[in-house]
C-alpha cells in the first residue's frame, strides 16, 4: 500500500520537466493527479490502520474481561498477551505511517510546489 510514497522520486523525475523540457510536458496536470493519489493512499492507509487498531483493542478488551474471570487459564493469559503485542505493532505503524507521509510531501512540494498548490486542507 505504500508503492505510491515509496517511488514518490522516480514518479516525479520521469514526470515533471526540467527546465528545458517544460513546454512538452503539463507539470501542473500531472502534479495535481501525484497529490490525489497521495491525498487517497494516505487516507485510505490511515483508515485501515485506524480499523485494525478499533478491532483488535476490541479483541484486547474482551480477552481482558475474560482474564478477570478466569485467572488460572494460561492459555487465554498468552492469547491476551499475543493481542496486546498485535495492539502495540498496529500503534507503532501510525508512526511510520506519519514518517512516510512526511517524507513524501516533502519530495512532492520540493518538486511541485512551482507547478501546483494544494488546497489548505493539507
Amino acid at each position: 500500500m505504500r508503492t505510491i510514497d515509496d517511488r514518490i522520486v522516480h514518479e516525479l523525475n520521469t514526470t515533471i520537466p526540467t527546465a528545458s523540457f517544460v513546454g512538452k510536458i503539463d507539470a501542473s496536470q500531472t502534479c495535481k493527479e501525484l497529490y490525489q493519489s497521495l491525498m487517497e493512499a494516505h487516507t485510505s492507509r490511515e483508515r485501515i490502520i485506524k480499523n485494525c487498531i478499533a478491532q483488535t483493542s476490541s479483541v484486547v478488551k474482551t480477552l481482558r474481561e475474560e482474564r478477570e474471570k478466569a485467572q488460572d487459564d494460561v492459555a487465554l493469559l498468552k492469547q491476551l498477551r499475543k493481542e496486546q503485542t498485535k495492539l502495540k505493532l498496529m500503534q507503532s505503524e501510525l508512526n511510520v505511517e506519519e514518517v512516510v507521509n512526511d517524507r513524501s510531501w516533502k519530495v512532492f512540494n520540493e518538486r511541485c510546489r512551482i507547478h501546483y498548490k494544494p488546497p489548505k486542507s493539507q
